[in-house]
């Protein structure tokens, strides 16, 4: 009898939505609060001995009813198999270890003999006995039960073609392809829920090239935890269904290339001749190894908790503008769950009333602001009546219009329901948004996100669930007098190539309070900045975070320029005030402001050296980027014009800012 124990007993009372395996019962996912907080001892190490009968809970299989009940161990949750795979199975091995380690933990939780089996393809099912298991191999060594008990898609499908196939396989079948038969007595428990880790590993986890990978780390902490996390995270919904897509796509394109890859390397070892279609080979391996760096790097920051959002999903909107009513002309939509006297006098006489000789203006009611949304064209106005009103879809604004409230935004409430995409998707050219409050829940996205064009938010309330404002590249949004609470992720996420100004916010209780984006594409300039008295406070990590690749920080090290410009814009990106000698803080804010008052530098407090280390850290970024593109270009015998920072004008005002009580402080660096 095999000994040892796995995580993995009481499945029944903390059961979680099945995986999709494409024959497994499809069941209603249990709650997930009592298997993720129950107390600590419950998940101790126990063996079967300890309790009588079986832990485990039992299923039929889809398909001819003649089957066996098999165990039912796809139900597992996160921690379940996090603790089997990092305390029992993998530990810290290599990539190129896993199969031994794998093997190790088999030959002691595994019974070799006894237990059913059935064993399931895309082509049948059928039922067999094993009679011992090849640990090294990852199989279980097999014949056919009795009585026979086969399902195939093919009628042809015989016993004696099962004997003939298995005679040809030596009777020898990999263990993730076997389901074992329900026994409630307990004994095969561990073999059950160990064949489950090995399937789950195989079909989820690894990855054909993980073998290749250096092992900078061991492999449970660089692949096995983040793709875990990100499984589980797509089970629950907490990705965007955009970037699981996209997730899945890359996926397939580097098993492609692999395996392309995998071919040439092969015919090229096989040729011994220096013959001109091996050169061409070479050149064509050498192309498909790049693309497939390239692909795997892409996997990486989507499986990272982190950089999945930063990097991973970027959201293109297919957000038609209607443009300008066919009749040319302009509608007022008035939204208001109840309309009273009071209420349409005071509007009449405040928002509704023409002015003389202006031409007359069509006047619609909505109950609920989507729907006047949806009834919009350019030009368009959205007057939002004192309320709260619950929506279920996306406000999907195309055109240039002005959505505002009538009153205070706290008295103007637009609360979004259901686990969706964005809350406000904005693509118009010139779109104004005024005196709401946006309260969304079990949110995948953001509460905004403008793709392109102007949006501008003034004196409004954001009450967040996942990231806050989203300002994509190319687009330019304005934030004046507002609010913004509760993001998960950053209150604000600013990506290259965008405009943002930010002017008397209150940016708070996020995980971080804003968000620079990468400078990882090389074709996109840094973002042009103004962030002037705001008060970014009691955010979880920074106040301010810049997000940058490596490689900044190794140019910026290995760079030597003998001008004096670049000389004072050398900053250390380690997220530390200080800067490197020669630099004055308040010359370089005001060349990099063009507008900023000189201070003194007798009185420097905590808001100018949060100030200033905003500042001081985008120049740097900037430089750096400049010296690569300068390099690119020399490269190509093109000499650039201007090296002139400054003349780019990116620096529209980074003054006045109040940073306090954020945890790690007002300005910080991410390398990745």
């Amino acid at each position: 009898m095999a000994d040892g124990s796995l995580t993995g007993g009481g499945l029944e009372a903390a059961a979680m939505a099945p995986e999709r395996t494409g024959w497994a019962a499809e069941q209603e996912p249990a709650s997930l609060e009592k298997g993720l907080f129950q107390d600590e001892d419950s998940c101790s190490d126990c063996s079967y001995r300890d309790k009588p009968g079986s832990s485990l809970q039992s299923f039929m299989p889809e398909g001819k009813t003649f089957f066996p009940e098999i165990f039912q161990t796809n139900q597992l949750l996160f921690y379940e198999r996090f603790r089997a795979y990092q305390d029992y199975i993998l530990a810290d091995c290599k990539a190129s270890e896993v199969q031994e380690f794998t093997a190790e933990f088999l030959e002691k939780v595994l019974e070799p003999s006894g237990w059913r089996a059935v064993w399931h393809t895309n082509v049948f099912k059928v039922l067999v006995e094993a009679t011992d298991v090849d640990f090294a191999a990852l199989k279980a060594v097999v014949r056919l039960a009795e009585p026979y008990l086969c399902d195939s898609q093919v009628s042809t499908f015989t016993m004696e073609c099962m004997k003939e196939l298995l005679d040809l396989k030596e009777h020898r079948l990999p263990l993730q392809e076997l389901w074992v038969v329900f026994d409630d007595s307990g004994v095969f428990d561990q073999t059950a829920l160990a064949i489950e880790h090995v399937r789950f590993f195989y079909q989820n986890i690894w990855r054909s090239w993980d073998e290749e990978e250096e092992d900078e780390y061991d492999y449970f902490v660089r692949c096995v935890e983040p793709r875990l996390r990100l499984h589980y995270d797509i089970l629950e919904d907490r990705v965007p269904s955009g970037l699981v897509v996209d997730y899945r796509n890359l996926l397939s394109q580097c098993e492609e290339s692999y395996r392309k890859f995998l071919n040439l390397r092969s015919s090229l070892s096989n040729c011994n001749s220096d013959s001109e279609q091996e050169n061409i080979s070479m050149v064509e391996g050498l192309k498909l190894y790049s693309e497939m760096e390239q692909l795997k790097q892409k996997l990486k920051l989507i499986e990272n908790p982190l950089l999945r959002y930063v990097f991973g999903y970027q959201k293109n909107s297919n957000i038609q503008a209607k443009g300008v009513r066919p009749s040319g002309q302009k509608i007022t939509h008035v939204v208001s769950s109840t309309m009273v006297a009071g209420l349409l006098r005071s509007l009449l006489t405040d928002r509704l009333c023409q002015e003389p000789g202006e031409e007359e203006r069509e006047i619609q009611f909505h109950s609920d602001p989507l729907s006047a949304i949806n009834a919009c064209f350019e030009g368009d106005t959205v007057i939002v009546c004192p309320g709260h009103y619950v929506v279920h879809g996306t406000f999907s604004i195309a055109d240039s219009i002005e959505l505002e409230g009538y009153g205070l935004p706290d008295d103007i409430v637009i609360e979004k329901r259901g686990k969706g995409d964005t809350f406000v998707d904005c693509t118009g050219a010139d779109i104004k948004i005024s005196g709401i409050k946006f309260v969304q829940h079990d949110a995948v996205e953001g509460i905004l996100i403008v793709h392109r064009g102007k949006t501008t938010l003034e004196n409004c309330v954001l009450q967040c669930e996942t990231t806050g404002v989203t300002v994509r590249t190319s687009a330019e949004f304005l934030m004046k007098n507002s609010d913004l609470y509760g993001a998960k992720g950053a209150g604000i996420e600013i990506y290259p190539g965008s405009q943002c100004t930010l002017s008397d916010n209150g940016i708070h209780h996020c995980k971080e309070g804003i968000l620079i984006k990468d400078f990882l594409d090389e074709h996109y300039d840094i973002p042009k900045i103004s962030m002037v008295n705001n008060i970014i406070h009691n955010n979880e990590g920074y106040g301010v975070v810049l997000v940058k690749p490596t490689i900044f920080s190794d140019l910026q090290e290995n760079a030597e320029d003998g001008t004096e410009e670049n000389k004072a814009l050398k900053i250390q990106t380690s997220g530390e005030p200080d800067v490197t000698e020669g630099v004055d803080l308040e010359e370089l804010m005001q060349c990099a402001t063009g507008k900023m008052e000189l201070y003194a530098r007798t009185d420097l407090s905590e808001q100018v050296e949060g100030n200033c280390e905003i500042v001081n850290e985008l120049i740097a970024a900037s430089t750096q980027k400049g010296q690569m593109k300068k390099k690119r270009l020399s490269e190509l015998g093109i000499t650039q014009a201007d090296d002139n920072l400054m003349s780019q004008e990116m620096f529209v005002g980074i003054v006045g800012n109040q940073f306090k009580w954020n945890g790690k402080g007002s300005f910080g660096t991410f390398l990745f």
